[in-house]
């Protein structure tokens, strides 16, 4: 068995999964143009996928609301400065600095511009391929 997709009710899921392909460097593998206006994106190595809907019949969370440790997607990156710099430019905002690990690993959170937290992670070494 194998992890296929996380899934979240959002506002806007065609301007999300926009800006997550624009700058996010995922993939919109499948998306609806009626409601619940399902959009499922791959990351850029088409091992998992994010679905984002906007469907009555569940809440839209305030995340904007929420500390990021509460809910977020992290991606892993290989220059944490640059990525930061591009996402802020792209509409993102910063929440909090840079977190160095002892081992060696970055760590840092922004939100995208609907409030859902993004952590970057840049990692000595890979947790997964």
């Amino acid at each position: 068995m194998r992890l296929e997709h996380i899934a979240f009710n959002v506002n806007d899921p065609a301007a999300l999964a926009a800006w997550y392909v624009a700058n996010l460097d995922m993939a919109l593998v499948r998306s609806f143009d009626e409601p619940p206006f399902i959009h499922f994106l791959s990351d850029s190595a088409s091992k998992s996928l994010i679905e984002v809907y906007s469907n009555p019949l569940g809440e839209i969370i305030d995340y904007r609301a929420q500390h990021a440790v509460t809910f977020h997607l992290a991606f892993a990156v290989d220059d944490m400065d640059a990525t930061r710099e591009r996402l802020v430019a792209a509409g993102a905002s910063l929440d909090g600095d840079i977190d160095h690990r002892a081992n060696g690993d970055k760590l840092a959170f922004l939100r995208d511009p609907w409030g859902y937290a993004i952590q970057l992670v840049q990692r000595v070494k890979p947790m997964i391929d």
